[in-house]
């Protein structure tokens, strides 16, 4: 009797510590919509630990910010809350800090989208490779989706240009894409822009003096509410 209590003993301990570890892991993400949650460990199998190689280079290779920032991630069609994430646009990789402290970069075959807040706003990016969008590969960041398509992909390098300079640093660069019928556009200035409105060139021109809305090459944004009337034109 001694032995047998013993025994069950030993198994109920081995699953509560077996449930404990499972709950450890699975607070690395926590599901927004449907489906089944899905256990850390399974991502630790579908990513890589970070390592910095680029401690010798000044500033940093991220977007917005070297630190972590709220955001979601959409992987195998689940959408789960991170605690933080970072966007690393020199390799374009992201990663999260797992329930151990540690960095992990995450599989970009399995990830289809993913979203992060920077000073009150929300960015959305979908990964091109995973969809019709592959002619630019990488992480797209969304500015507007209708009939057209507005996208801006972004980009760093390792520089040592410049007068008497003697350091590497990090320069950002970006590129912004219009996508209709499955055809991508580059926008290298606004007269690239205004190319592809062109068709309805009296309307836009009418549109952008009515609204007196100014567009920039350097600010994308200005493109969108451009884009939005030029696809209510028929």
């Amino acid at each position: 009797m001694k032995r047998n209590f013993f025994l069950v003993f030993i198994q109920l301990s081995m699953i509560s510590g077996l449930c404990s570890a499972i709950h450890t892991q699975s607070d690395t993400f926590f599901p927004v919509q449907g489906g089944d949650t899905l256990k850390g460990s399974q991502f630790n199998y579908n990513g890589r630990i970070w390592r910095d190689l680029y401690v010798s280079i000044r500033e940093d290779q991220f977007l917005f910010s070297n630190e972590f920032l709220p955001g979601t991630v959409t992987m195998n069609g689940k959408t789960f809350n991170t605690p933080k994430l970072r966007y690393d646009i020199l390799n374009d990789e992201i990663m999260i800090v797992t329930d151990k402290g540690q960095i992990l970069q995450l599989n970009k075959e399995m990830v289809e989208k993913f979203t992060l807040k920077y000073r009150f706003r929300n960015y959305d990016f979908t990964n091109s490779e995973s969809d019709s969008l592959s002619k630019v590969p990488g992480y797209l960041n969304i500015l507007y989706e209708g009939r057209s398509s507005l996208f801006i992909r972004y980009y760093k390098e390792i520089s040592k240009s410049g007068p008497g300079k003697n350091y590497e640093d990090f320069v950002q660069s970006n590129r912004v894409y219009i996508v209709k019928d499955g055809f991508f556009h580059q926008v290298r200035n606004n007269r690239d822009f205004k190319k592809f409105v062109s068709d309805k060139k009296d309307e836009i021109k009418a549109y952008l003096k009515e609204n007196r809305i100014m567009i920039s090459r350097k600010s994308p944004d200005t493109y969108v509410p451009v884009l939005e009337y030029y696809d209510t034109l028929k």
